[in-house]
């Protein structure tokens, strides 16, 4: 489960950044859970061939994370932005400014 969590994430910040072909066949396989053979005969390439594009974008989409480190800002920050709200709510649940804080949290939450 946790593969496929990484997968979706490294591919939502960094599929673009593949060819259409690759894009498609790794969208095939990730998102539409079709088996190396079913991909294999839509595009008319071997499963061999099919088994090697997905490990290829594998690792092109972690050497992009590695360098960037898009994945990891992105959940550090999460992380922080759910501790604010915490303490914020923490600190005085019937403060204006703490529902206030709590409330910009919750925004910025949703927009990540």
């Amino acid at each position: 489960m946790k593969k496929i969590v990484e997968q979706n994430m490294l591919y939502d910040f960094y599929g673009e950044l593949l060819t259409e072909h690759q894009r498609k066949v790794y969208e095939n396989a990730v998102y539409h859970d079709l088996s190396l053979s079913e991909i294999a005969d839509e595009l008319g390439i071997s499963r061999q061939g099919v088994h090697d594009l997905l490990k290829r974008c594998d690792k092109i989409m972690a050497g992009y994370e590695e360098k960037l480190k898009l994945v990891y800002k992105f959940s550090a920050t999460k992380e922080k932005v759910n501790e604010i709200k915490k303490i914020a709510l923490r600190i005085d649940a019937k403060s204006q400014d703490a529902v206030l804080i709590a409330s910009i949290a919750n925004e910025i939450l949703e927009e990540l």
